[in-house]
């Protein structure tokens, strides 16, 4: 039986709506703080991911660390695992229609989200956590049954949708599939009975289609609760690993501090708010400390407190242009793939701490390399074999190094 606490802040903590907040002819709860108080079952809170992807970053963990939330109340969480709908691809957002997946790639990254996402649930926990499939039941769906789902909306609520309201104003290419995706979506509610559905701000409109379907089919209509999309580590677009301003969930220790320990003073509270437990009201009162503490706090939770704290120390002796000591704080990247001689700026294409060599000589122009913490200026400098390099850390700015092994 669930035993939700008597101080439900951490619900409303980083929540940008739960919707709906007001009483409905259909549903005699007038909101999800009630409904929590009174209930006598766990709830279940579904969040659904599509694995069209390998990596999770932070932006990603929120409603996860929501989801935990839930948990540690005694709720049992539902992640849904769109093996089905990936291979449609969630058109929420997108400009053009998304490349269709294969099962066999869907499986092959839900493996890996499934991975990096056992820092944040609770797997252990009997009663606690269902992982289910929605092929499971998408699957078995034949045509007459994906005709009545598309008789539940109208072309013009489907357009409604934001996504899908850009495209056709501009007269980019809508495909009828696309239509199925928030339908399917929605589906998942009725076929696993969700009470809660989390997503991002930009999930509303899918949420909403579940709770349309679940009255259709007779049940309950579940609650939305929406979290806020957030900032990279730039402060100014939203997260991204195409706009590289991500921290992704499985990044080593180091670079994972040294990008969090510069986070712009406009965001942080949100980071704080958002990717932590820490109360808001006792954060220091210097922007230097917070930036330190929200770092460490990170680190520690995806790596552990003595990687954190070994991290802080490499990143202070990078920053000083002292390298570091600690072999186990700085990625490595291994020489064998590079033919010598060669060029620094070829090496810090190949390494990926430039985009490319012509970056590379930009950088090292501009004063910002540096090897075991001595600054390069030599644009043509070139190293006859690895044996010059190895075991030295090789760093570009404040926030980006490899140790060459």
């Amino acid at each position: 039986m669930a035993n939700p606490p008597e101080n439900l802040d951490w619900l409303w903590r980083g929540t940008s709506e739960i919707f709906p907040n007001q009483p409905e002819s259909d549903n005699p709860q007038e909101n999800l703080t009630q409904l929590l108080a009174k209930i006598d079952r766990p709830l279940r809170v579904k969040l659904g991911i599509d694995p069209t992807g390998t990596e999770i970053h932070l932006g990603h963990s929120i409603p996860f660390r929501k989801l935990r939330a839930f948990q540690d109340a005694g709720h049992t969480a539902v992640v849904i695992i769109g093996d089905f709908t990936a291979q449609i691809g969630d058109p929420t957002g997108k400009s053009e229609v998304r490349k269709q997946l294969t099962a066999e790639q869907v499986r092959e990254n839900a493996h890996d989200y499934l991975k990096q996402l056992r820092p944040i649930l609770d797997f252990d926990t009997p009663g606690r956590l269902e992982i289910r499939y929605n092929s499971e039941w998408l699957g078995k769906l034949d045509l007459s049954d994906i005709i009545k789902l598309l008789s539940t909306m109208t072309v013009g609520q489907m357009l409604a949708k934001e996504g899908f309201a850009e495209r056709y104003e501009k007269e980019t290419p809508i495909y009828l599939h696309e239509f199925l995706y928030p339908l399917m979506q929605g589906y998942d509610s009725v076929a696993i009975d969700a009470d809660v559905e989390l997503g991002g701000t930009d999930q509303k409109f899918n949420i909403a289609v579940g709770r349309d379907l679940q009255r259709y089919f007779g049940k309950k209509p579940q609650f939305g609760l929406l979290l806020p999309i957030i900032l990279g580590t730039d402060g100014v677009q939203k997260m991204s690993k195409s706009l590289n301003n991500y921290v992704g969930l499985r990044e080593d220790a180091l670079s994972m501090y040294s990008k969090l320990e510069k986070i712009p003073d406009a965001v942080i509270k949100d980071y704080f708010e958002l990717l932590t437990n820490l109360s808001l009201q006792e954060l220091p009162s210097n922007p230097r400390e917070c930036q330190k503490l929200l770092a460490t706090e990170i680190v520690s939770q995806y790596h552990s407190v003595e990687a954190a704290a070994e991290a802080q120390k490499a990143a202070i002796a990078l920053v000083q242009g002292g390298g570091t000591t600690s072999t186990d704080a700085v990625p490595e990247y291994s020489l064998s793939g590079i033919e010598f001689p060669a060029k620094l700026f070829y090496i810090l294409s190949a390494t990926r701490l430039c985009s490319s060599s012509g970056e590379g000589r930009r950088q090292i122009q501009g004063g910002a390399v540096r090897l075991d913490g001595e600054r390069i200026s030599e644009v043509d400098l070139t190293f006859d074999s690895p044996q010059q390099l190895q075991g030295k850390v090789l760093q570009v700015g404040k926030k980006k190094f490899v140790r060459l092994v």
